[in-house]
């Protein structure tokens, strides 16, 4: 039996999230204008920071490109480029593990780039396909884990002599506490950030997250240059104008102690800790600290012996020139907490407002997948992407090692390609693999493709904390002919990816091909983002 979309556990998602109206997407962009919707006068970010802000998107919501400048990217934007990993022979090698990752930040960072006009740095290609929706099915309310697990298999677009396993975990749409937010936000007010896209970009960002709040939550404020600043304290997140007027009274000026920042906006989170609800510091920066700890290793030390105390962090990149994109990744990654990259008010709008459950509400945590391949019918195979978020695999049952949390109505997204067994020469097996499933299996004598297993903590469980396994199999009817839209959109955009990054393993991709499968696969597409793909990859043609 042949099924387009092999789905582990049924359910029906929820209904997709409406579109901001464009009332309201107008009158964000006259605030930062300095406009009204009835054209008076009101104080913007820029008028707090004597700055010129341009409108960062059209009245459709699509972001604006930013009119090129010297040295878009320049020396001082700083990446980690894992390199790719090459197939490996089942025989040998027949577990692949990996962390989750959810952070979005490098499909804005490169949408941003190729609007500038320039060649994007630090793709991860795991990151492009997660910052889209995709139509898996949610476990039913009441269900044991909260999440699902969906798989696809089809030839591969790039190579047809081989096949694309696409593998999905949809997060429930529940949030796991009723209790209220306690959250810091903590904001780079250096002088690096003295940028229109920048700080008032990041006041404007953070006046929406502002609107979503209510009386049962606590805000507070801290900011950090030379040395860092608690603006408020535990205000009542119903006080949506005091919050704002803080906002926009930011001035950019001095050096940047991100790292004392880090430990006050802590201390302030542990101080006003809400048992059993939100407890999130909100970093909001471009990454370049200057004072003090400020490479990636000691900042990650930093959040590793703070993340035992409960408090998240989620971390905002803003601007550009001096991006420091491997900073912030490597916080996020260590303090618990997902990355996103706003070059626009329309994606801080998706971040801040459209995605709010799932940037501020952990529904699974440290939560890994280890996948098993069957040499009876892979001989090699390559999972795309995760480069810097592989583990070993004995990590796979050691609790006390950190993955990635997966937050309310989050979905991930990973795709493995597989070489057909007997493409490959044979390898020789591993005796000490005696607890595999499929050890002992012949070319034909089974028709599985792997096994998915997912282990995770419930999002209370402490650190080391108690994990659960779930496993599922992947067998013959996960085949199809005739792959799903998501399928179909989710491998155009993993193929920009190998495009951007040069992989060795490109094969056939062309930017022709992803962007006409791209075109054919945009279905509802409530907010555009299928179809701002389409366009982008049509100006990515013009740097290629």
């Amino acid at each position: 039996m042949t099924s387009a979309l092999h789905r582990t556990i049924p359910g029906a998602r929820t209904a997709p999230r409406l579109a901001a109206p464009l009332a309201a997407l107008v009158t964000a962009t006259l605030a930062l204008a300095g406009c009204t919707a009835d054209g008076g006068a009101t104080e913007t970010a820029a008028d707090g920071a004597n700055l010129t802000v341009p409108a960062p998107e059209g009245l459709d919501g699509m972001p604006a490109p930013v009119p090129p400048g010297p040295e878009p990217t320049g020396p001082d934007e700083e990446y980690d480029d894992s390199p790719e990993t090459p197939f490996q022979d089942v025989a040998t090698s027949p577990l692949s593990t990996f962390s989750a990752d959810v952070d979005t930040a490098s499909y804005s960072n490169l949408r941003r780039q190729v609007n500038q006009g320039v060649v994007p740095e630090g793709v991860r290609i795991e990151e492009l396909v997660n910052y889209f929706d995709y139509d898996y099915p949610a476990p039913e309310p009441g269900a044991e884990h909260p999440f699902s697990v969906s798989t696809e298999v089809a030839a591969a677009p790039w190579n047809p002599e081989h096949q694309l396993a696409m593998v999905g975990v949809q997060a429930t749409e529940a949030v796991p506490t009723s209790e209220g937010n306690n959250i810091v936000f903590l904001l780079d007010v250096s002088g690096s950030m003295d940028e229109p896209n920048k700080l008032p970009l990041l006041a404007e960002s953070f006046a929406l997250l502002v609107e979503q709040l209510d009386d049962d939550d606590r805000v507070s404020i801290v900011t950090y240059a030379g040395d860092n600043q608690v603006v408020a304290d535990s205000v009542p997140g119903s006080e949506h104008g005091v919050l704002v007027d803080h906002l926009r009274s930011l001035r950019a000026g001095g050096s940047t102690g991100g790292a004392d920042g880090l430990r006050t906006a802590y201390e302030l989170a542990e101080k006003n800790f809400v048992e059993g609800g939100n407890n999130r510091v909100v970093l909001a920066t471009d990454g370049d600290f200057n004072v003090g700890p400020s490479s990636p290793e000691e900042l990650t030390e930093l959040v590793e012996a703070e993340r035992e105390s409960g408090v998240y962090v989620s971390v905002l990149g803003f601007g550009m020139y001096n991006l420091k994109d491997n900073t912030m990744e490597a916080i996020a990654d260590h303090g618990n907490g997902n990355y996103a990259y706003i070059d626009t008010l329309a994606e801080a709008r998706k971040v801040l407002v459209d995605e709010f459950g799932s940037t501020m509400f952990v529904v699974a945590k440290d939560l890994k997948l280890q996948v098993e391949l069957n040499p009876a019918t892979v001989g090699s195979y390559r999972l795309i992407g995760y480069d810097n978020r592989r583990l070993e695999d004995e990590d796979f049952a050691d609790d006390t090692k950190d993955a990635g949390d997966v937050g309310a109505g989050h979905s991930v997204t990973a795709f493995y390609e597989l070489v057909p067994a007997g493409t490959d020469p044979d390898g020789d097996a591993d005796d000490d693999d005696g607890d595999l499933k499929y050890t002992d299996r012949e070319v034909g004598t089974s028709d599985d493709f792997m096994t998915v297993h997912v282990r995770y903590k419930a999002p209370g469980a402490g650190d080391p904390g108690s994990s659960t396994e779930v496993e599922f199999p992947v067998g013959a009817d996960a085949f199809t002919t005739a792959p799903t839209a998501d399928f179909a959109f989710a491998s155009a955009v993993a193929e920009l990816g190998l495009i951007a990054t040069g992989s060795e393993y490109r094969a056939d991709a062309s930017l022709d091909a992803v962007r006409e499968r791209a075109t054919s696969a945009l279905g509802a597409d409530p907010y555009g983002l299928r179809a701002e793909f389409v366009d982008l990859v049509a100006a990515y043609r013009g740097l290629a």
